[in-house]
C-alpha cells in the first residue's frame, strides 16, 4: 500500500487529555450532514469531546472533512465501522483522528499503529479482547454490549486489569455510570446519546439538554475517581 501519511490531516491530532475529561464517544450513524452541522456547537457546548462517524454512513467522509476541519482544536473526530484497509485510507485522508472498528482487523489495527493514530477494535470474549490489545490496540471496544451487564467488565479487569475496555451498545443515561463503576474506562454511545427523535424534529435545546445530563451523569462518576486518585 502507498505511504500517505502525508496526506493524513488528523494524525497527531486526538487529544487523550480532553477524551478523559468526558471518556465518551458520541457514535454519528446515518445522520447528515445538515443535522450535523447543527450537533456539533451542542456537542461542545455539553462538554463532549470525542464524536465518530461511522463509515457505513451516506456522505460519510464529507462529514468527517467538515468536522475535522471545523473542530479539530475542539473535538476529537474519528472514523467508526472501519473494517478494511479501504476504510481506513478513506477515513485519515478526510481527517480521521482516532479509529474505531466492530471486529478485529489486524491489518486496520497494524496500520494505525504504525502511522500513530489511536484505534479502537471491537471485540467480545476474553481471547478476543486480549487479542486486540496484544496487536496495539489503544482501547478495546466491548460490542455488542448490549446483551451483556457491567459485570462482564467487573469479571474481565480481574486478570486482564491492564486492558483499557470500552463497553459500546445499549449505554444510556441510565446505566452509564454503572458500567463505569464496573471498571469500563470509556464508553460508546449510539442512539442512546444521539437521539433521533430529537434530531429528526430540530429540538435543539432538547439535545442539548440531554448532551449535558449524559456530561454531569459521567462526570460525577469520573471526577469521584480523580478526587480518591484511583484514575
Amino acid at each position: 500500500m502507498v505511504d500517505k501519511n502525508e496526506q493524513y490531516p488528523g494524525k497527531g491530532l486526538f487529544s487523550w487529555s480532553e477524551f478523559l475529561k468526558v471518556p465518551v464517544i458520541g457514535i454519528a450513524r446515518n445522520i447528515p450532514l445538515e443535522a450535523i452541522i447543527q450537533i456539533l456547537p451542542l456537542y461542545q457546548s455539553a462538554g463532549l469531546t470525542s464524536i465518530e462517524v461511522t463509515m457505513n454512513s451516506d456522505g460519510a467522509e464529507d462529514i468527517i472533512r467538515y468536522a475535522s476541519i471545523r473542530y479539530k482544536d475542539h473535538l476529537n473526530i474519528g472514523a467508526g465501522t472501519v473494517c478494511s484497509l479501504e476504510d481506513l485510507d478513506r477515513a485519515l485522508i478526510s481527517g480521521a483522528q482516532f479509529i474505531v472498528t466492530p471486529v478485529i482487523e489486524e491489518d486496520v489495527i497494524r496500520r494505525c499503529k504504525n502511522i500513530g493514530i489511536p484505534v479502537f477494535p471491537g471485540a467480545f470474549t476474553p481471547s478476543e479482547i486480549y487479542k486486540a490489545w496484544k496487536s496495539g490496540a489503544d482501547m478495546v471496544k466491548i460490542f455488542p454490549a448490549a446483551t451483556l451487564s457491567p459485570q462482564y467488565i467487573k469479571e474481565l479487569k480481574g486478570p486482564l486489569n491492564q486492558i483499557k475496555l470500552m463497553p459500546t451498545g445499549g449505554i444510556s443515561l441510565s446505566n452509564a455510570s454503572a458500567w463505569l463503576h464496573a471498571g469500563a474506562n470509556a464508553l460508546g454511545m449510539g442512539s442512546e446519546l444521539m437521539n433521533k427523535k430529537l434530531i429528526r424534529d430540530k429540538n435543539w435545546k432538547a439535545l442539548l439538554a440531554h448532551f449535558e445530563q449524559v456530561v454531569k451523569s459521567v462526570k460525577e462518576y469520573t471526577g469521584s475517581l480523580v478526587e480518591s486518585g484511583n484514575n
